[in-house]
């Protein structure tokens, strides 16, 4: 596969890709039968022109235009990478939003490095703080913080704040929404009758298992004939008669639980 790329023209009359216009006016339409049988994709418009590699060019689109920097310019501001990580700051990790979040690392140190290493980390973990640092990682700066992870440093790569969308402006006329005290009162007892450990492992993918026991199988299933479809649940029309029903079940299912537990 070949990429190719053309600098778009006014005129649409067909030519050949990397092929100059057959006359010698851009746009002009070429004579009958001097135009070779091609498929569609591999046709331009009549003005464009295909552009080298060298040609290209980068630019940054301002209110005032299109501003050019050549290689030159980037390559002298290029960050290098870097082995260390330079730790700015200690924060509260509570009050970093997770939507910051990009990805997750574990910190391996080096032999020589072992007690800075866990004194760094038994120190976060009384103070209750996690480091906000930066690093280069081949020639893209990361914004990270380094936080306790059980008995390891962990790392989660960050998006600066520019990167981060403000969801409010999609959201709009919530401020005309009105909320009685006891609706607010009935969903907090939902959320208390619910409220558990956070564990993991209780949350499986239940795709995936499904999915590999298949595979396990190593045959189709055959013969067997469909599953019934569940009758769809009518429209609940009261808020409040839904959270009752919730947390009644929610209640009878915790029940349930302790006594198979007993």
């Amino acid at each position: 596969m070949h990429y190719r790329r053309y600098v778009e023209g006014d005129d649409a009359q067909p030519v050949m890709v990397g092929e100059p216009p057959p006359q010698g006016e851009l746009g002009e339409p070429p004579p009958p039968g001097e135009l070779p049988d091609a498929p569609a994709a591999d046709r331009a418009t009549g003005g464009d022109r295909e552009v080298a590699f060298d040609e290209l060019q980068r630019g940054y689109e301002t209110d005032e235009g299109m501003v050019v920097v050549s290689p030159q310019e980037i390559e002298a501001i290029r960050p290098q990478p870097s082995r260390a990580i330079a730790i700015e700051d200690f924060v509260d990790l509570a009050d970093i939003d997770p939507v910051f979040f990009e990805k997750s690392y574990f910190l391996s140190p080096r032999t020589e490095a072992a007690k800075p290493y866990v004194l760094l980390l038994r120190a976060m973990e009384r103070s209750g703080r996690a480091g906000i640092g930066r690093f280069v990682l081949r020639t893209k700066p990361h914004l990270v913080v380094i936080r306790p992870a059980g008995d390891v440093l962990g790392l989660e790569t960050m998006f600066f704040s520019d990167e981060v969308r403000d969801g409010r402006p999609l959201v709009r006329d919530l401020g005309s929404v009105e909320i009685a005290d006891r609706e607010v009162a009935l969903a907090q007892t939902l959320i208390e009758t619910l409220k558990t450990e956070w564990d993991p492992a209780r949350y499986e993918d239940t795709y995936r298992r499904d999915l590999l026991e298949r595979i396990a199988e190593k045959r189709p299933v055959q013969g067997q004939a469909p599953r019934p479809s569940e009758p769809a649940t009518g429209q609940i029309e009261e808020l409040l008669d839904a959270l009752k029903a919730s947390v009644e079940e929610a209640k009878k299912s915790r029940a349930g639980t302790r006594k198979r537990s007993a």
